[in-house]
This record gives structure tokens, C-alpha cells and sequence, in this order.
């Protein structure tokens, strides 16, 4: 296995804790998936996928990487509540030194970490969860730390939005929020679904991002491919609009099932991780304050500030 030392390659002058304003965390995690086995080597294939991109993004007209981008140590493990633990540990250790965080999974089970810590962090949180599968179970194959249970406890103490949704079993309506869900089948009719989501979402916003929403045409190489899922522009367009109108606070992105004989989902996987980094750092002053005092300057606190003590 490669040794991969920067994010995509970057420069020690672009790579340094001090000084980045990202944090990306791997977590090379895949314990409880119970279809194709491999989420786990998704960090991996993102980073090397990650050194073979242009750094120069078209679009924002930006190269994001020189915010800094610092990467930690992977995360690993084989207890899915053991794994979840230290997610969420690390990453508030992150959030607390005002760095925009983001981790790159491994299977849908340590969003659970993400998720918790970032609710600790942030008033009024909403999690965006876009997805094809609700997961919306209590506990499966006897545990509540499994990727069917990604989004259980985010449903009870997070405004949760859920998008693309298009597999589930029945035991899960009883918990959705059917007001806040986004079926896809739905979406392929509505032309004003972008306009409905954001219409939902609190001003403090975290993404966990499960590749399988995407169309397996497009990203064949997730654990739990699903038909009808979104296309590429379609996505960019979204998230760019919840980037600019919302203010989002960190996000994690999962189940990239890496495949050696395709490796397109792995490119795409880097591309779209970069697209969402442009889309936060584009209009970014180059004033920015990485130092620990929370100000205006934070790109969390532009809208709302960290959670005060009175809110743990």
C-alpha cells in the first residue's frame, strides 16, 4: 500500500496543522456493511485518486488546496462502537481549534461520530444527509452503531434533512419525518426540489454525504449501488446553492467501495470532496484567522456561533 503523507500531493507549506484551515480525517472503517465488503479501502483510493487531480478549479476560478489542507492520522479499528467513539472524539478535538473539518469514510456507521460532535459544536444544527437509503434503524443485526442506523440518533437531536432517498425497509416510517424527506422519485418530477430542501435547512448546516445517492452509472463502486440516483451536475448545482445560501460547518462524505478494475468512482469521489471544498472557501477573505479565539473570521461563526456552554 502507498504511503500517503499530504492531502492530493500538496506542499508541506499547505499541509501544516498550524497553519490549514481543513482538516481531512480517513476512516478506514467497513465492520457492519452486509452486502459488497471494501469501504474500508476507500480513504486509501480517494487520497491516491486525490494526487492525480488539476488543484485549479474552473468553476470558482480558485485553488482551495492553498487554505491549507492538513491531513490526520487514519482512523481504524474493527468494534463499530469503538470506531464511532474516537470519530467523534477527534473530531471535535478539530472543530474546537476552528478548523473546518471534513472525513472521508469508510462505511455510514462513523457519521454517527461526525454527526454527534458536530451537534455538540454548533446551535441549531441540520444535517443534510444525502443519501439513497434512509437509515433509519434503531440498532440492526443487534447493534445501533451499524450503517443502517447512520442517521437514527441525528433524526432525534438534529433538524434532519434527508435527500435522494430511495430504499428503506417499512419499520423505518415509523421514525422518518416524512415533511423533511426527499424521495427520489419525488425529485425526478418536482423541478423545484433544490428551492424545497433549502427552504428546510437551519442556518448552521453539516452534509454527510453517502456516494451511493449518487447513479451507480455514474458511481458504480459504492457497498449498496441503487438505480435512479442524482447525476453529477445536478449534484454540484445542489450543493452549491447550500454552500452559498447556508452556512455549512464541516461534512463527511462515505461508502466509496473501491473497485481495482474501475477506477472512475475513485476520481469522482476526489473531484466532488474538492468541488465542496471550493464551494465553502470561494468567497473566503485571505485574512482568515486560524488562531483558537472564535470571530467574524471563522468560517463557521459568519451566521451563527459555536454552541455556548449553556447549550451542551
Amino acid at each position: 500500500m502507498k504511503t500517503i503523507n499530504t492531502y492530493a500531493g500538496i506542499g508541506e507549506e499547505f499541509s501544516k496543522l498550524a497553519t490549514s484551515k481543513i482538516v481531512l480525517i480517513p476512516v478506514a472503517f467497513d465492520g457492519t456493511s452486509t452486502w459488497q465488503k471494501g469501504a474500508d479501502k476507500g480513504p486509501q483510493a480517494f487520497l491516491e485518486a486525490s494526487e492525480n487531480m488539476e488543484l485549479y478549479d474552473i468553476e470558482t476560478d480558485t485553488e482551495v488546496y492553498k487554505e491549507g489542507v492538513f491531513l490526520a492520522d487514519t482512523i481504524s479499528g474493527t468494534d463499530a462502537e469503538t470506531v464511532v467513539n474516537e470519530v467523534h472524539d477527534i473530531t471535535k478535538k478539530y472543530i474546537n481549534r476552528n478548523k473546518f473539518v471534513t472525513i472521508f469514510g469508510g462505511e455510514h456507521s462513523i457519521s454517527i461520530g461526525t454527526i454527534r460532535a458536530f451537534n455538540e459544536c454548533f446551535s441549531n444544527l441540520t444535517v443534510l444527509h444525502v443519501d439513497a437509503h434512509a437509515d433509519l434503524r434503531k440498532e440492526y443485526e443487534g447493534s445501533k452503531y451499524n450503517h443502517a442506523c447512520a442517521v437514527y440518533e441525528a433524526n432525534t437531536t438534529t433538524n434532519l434533512i434527508q435527500v435522494g432517498i430511495r430504499s428503506m425497509d417499512i419499520s423505518e416510517k415509523r421514525t422518518m419525518n416524512e415533511e423533511k424527506v426527499f424521495f427520489a422519485h419525488d425529485m425526478a418530477i418536482n423541478e423545484d426540489w433544490m428551492d424545497d430542501v433549502i427552504d428546510l435547512l437551519t442556518s448552521n448546516v453539516f452534509i454527510t454525504f453517502d456516494l451511493d445517492a449518487l447513479d451507480p452509472s455514474i458511481m458504480p463502486s459504492t457497498g449498496t449501488p441503487e438505480p435512479g440516483g442524482l447525476f453529477y451536475y445536478e449534484t454540484l448545482e445542489f450543493l452549491k446553492r447550500v454552500f452559498e445560501e447556508k452556512n455549512v460547518v464541516g461534512f463527511d462524505m462515505v461508502e466509496l467501495c473501491p473497485n481495482e478494475n474501475e477506477k472512475s468512482s475513485d476520481f469522482l469521489a476526489a473531484k466532488l470532496y474538492y468541488k465542496m471544498l471550493s464551494y465553502k472557501f470561494a468567497e473566503n477573505d485571505d485574512d482568515y484567522d486560524t488562531g483558537n479565539s472564535i470571530d467574524d473570521s471563522n468560517p463557521f461563526s459568519k451566521l451563527s456561533k459555536f454552541k455556548s456552554d449553556d447549550d451542551f
